[in-house]
């Protein structure tokens, strides 16, 4: 880790979406990274979703970290105006991400961020990492791939803690809120759940 300061990473959409709330929860989520004094780490564009969160925290005065693989530089505009990263690849952004990062916050956004999301659920599962995943949204948006990991768990073919391991929260700071009260209680080690059962 780059710094000393507690990270969140904000997965979230490079397009505004289809109603005004989008764009206002990003903010609000920026604004309270920052009041909280926590660095936002996140994937360098200045649209949508990204740029809004990004532009709200860095004009509040917070510390922001954006990681743009080059192709993308022009595409999503990277807001060169916070501390900008500009890297080969979609690999070398995700992992560059992840390693700088103490949590995760995951906004609306498309299949880049569900991609995103799920990588990192991956990780979790796979226990390479154990730092709070938070599902953010005012309108419901996330429940249905919620449900989706909950019907795995019921099909066992996940692992029945990775259902209290994820959250979801509907305003930015019950947000922060779940993950400082992770941060205060790490859990154990998990184990790698394999289900032998013979069929």
């Amino acid at each position: 880790m780059s710094t000393s300061m507690k990270s969140i990473c904000v997965f979230c959409g490079s397009s505004p979406g289809n109603h005004p709330r989008y764009i206002k929860l990003a903010k609000a989520t920026g604004l309270a990274i920052s009041d909280n004094e926590l660095r936002m780490v996140y994937g360098g564009g200045a649209l949508g979703l990204m740029g809004a969160t990004a532009k709200a925290a860095h004009k509040n005065g917070g510390k922001v970290l954006g990681i743009i693989p080059e192709f993308l530089v022009h595409a999503e505009g990277a807001y060169t105006e916070a501390e900008t990263r500009i890297v080969p690849d979609m690999h070398v952004r995700k992992m560059q991400m992840f390693e700088e990062s103490d949590a995760f916050i995951i906004l609306p956004g498309g299949i880049g961020t569900i991609e995103e999301a799920v990588e990192v659920m991956s990780w979790m599962r796979l226990q390479i990492h154990q730092k709070p995943i938070i599902f953010l949204s005012n309108d419901n948006y996330w429940d249905p791939l919620l449900s989706l990991i909950k019907h795995t768990i019921e099909m066992r073919f996940t692992p029945s803690w990775m259902g209290a391991d994820l959250h979801a929260a509907t305003t930015p700071q019950e947000a922060l809120e779940i993950i400082q009260r992770e941060w205060n209680n790490p859990k154990g080690k998990r184990e790698i759940w394999v289900d032998y059962t013979k069929i």
